[in-house]
């Protein structure tokens, strides 16, 4: 085995002790902790404001049209919401890949902020929500000294709000501070579309439309539909056909529903059409992909 560094080293020695599939969740709140000692198929999931900081090894992520690589040295920022497709694609029995997800607390990042003497502008125009950012030098220390928290449990409690705080102030200060900024900080363009995300993410069962979206963000409609596809890669009615397609996914595996109620429960009028686009998504048909998933999970379970 190639040697390994420090913060894939304290990773490797965590998920070495337990037991179940990762993802692992971790004594840290907001921390979780991803293994994979080969190569894995795409998965489709809602990814929520994180940072996911590679150890070892290398994912790629894919929102709407917009795929981002991502390796050691490397975190993969979220800041938004967003549906996504995901793979690791450099993993071995001797080189697992190794990641560290923790949770982006944006009330947090607001008080480090006020108490900046020059707090980094956000900008008058959103950009990205999701970004490959470099995590080196003190921010690298910073994921270390968060993950060797995991060997001290009882200095959890203490010592995670003041690494979280640290992480904010490198992150801000740093050379993407504008672009954390301006996902962060409150009365940002791209906040006020993050207002209304949140409000169709919450009835993405509904009939929404659009020209409700952006008087709730106080933008044109041309505005809102150009800064929203550019924060998610995706267009607002794109990114709820999506939820709505994951939701009914999980019905199907975790709840057992049939495609008829699983397509009604999420706010389709036609199981027809709920399978074509079902098809278009995930590549089989709702009662294949369902029977798919579950004799995965099984396996995995028992092997």
């Amino acid at each position: 085995m190639h040697p390994i560094n420090p913060l894939a080293d304290v990773l490797l020695r965590f998920t070495q002790r337990q037991s179940g599939a990762s993802p692992f969740m971790t004594p840290i709140p907001g921390v979780a902790v991803m293994r994979s000692d080969q190569p894995k198929p795409p998965s489709h999931m809602i990814s929520k404001p994180a940072l996911c900081i590679v150890a070892q090894g290398a994912k790629w992520a894919t929102f709407g049209g917009n795929q981002l690589v991502y390796k050691a040295g490397q975190a993969l920022v979220i800041g938004v919401e967003a549906p996504s497709i995901g793979r690791v694609v450099e993993a071995s029995p001797g080189e697992p890949c190794l990641v560290m997800a923790i949770e982006l607390d944006f009330s947090v990042m607001r008080s480090v902020a006020d108490e900046l003497a020059t707090p980094p502008l956000p900008g008058d125009t959103s950009g990205a929500g999701i970004f490959v950012a470099d995590f080196d030098g003190p921010l690298a220390d910073c994921a270390w000294r968060m993950a060797r928290l995991l060997e001290t449990p009882q200095a959890i409690a203490v010592l995670r709000p003041l690494i979280l705080r640290e992480i904010g102030y490198w992150l801000l200060t740093g050379a993407q501070g504008a672009d954390i900024a301006r996902l962060t900080l409150m009365n940002s363009p791209s906040q006020r579309v993050i207002g209304a995300m949140h409000n169709l993410r919450a009835r993405f069962r509904e009939s929404v439309r659009v020209e409700e979206l952006a008087e709730i963000a106080q933008m044109s409609l041309s505005a809102f539909h150009r800064q929203f596809k550019t924060l998610t890669s995706l267009t607002p009615l794109q990114y709820q056909k999506q939820l709505r397609l994951l939701e009914a996914r999980r019905l199907m595996i975790s709840c057992a529903a049939n495609v008829e109620t699983a397509s009604f429960e999420v706010g389709y009028e036609s199981a027809s059409q709920f399978s074509r686009e079902y098809v278009r998504m995930f590549g089989q048909s709702p009662k294949r992909d369902a029977m798919a998933m579950n004799q995965a999970l099984q396996m995995e379970r028992t092997g």
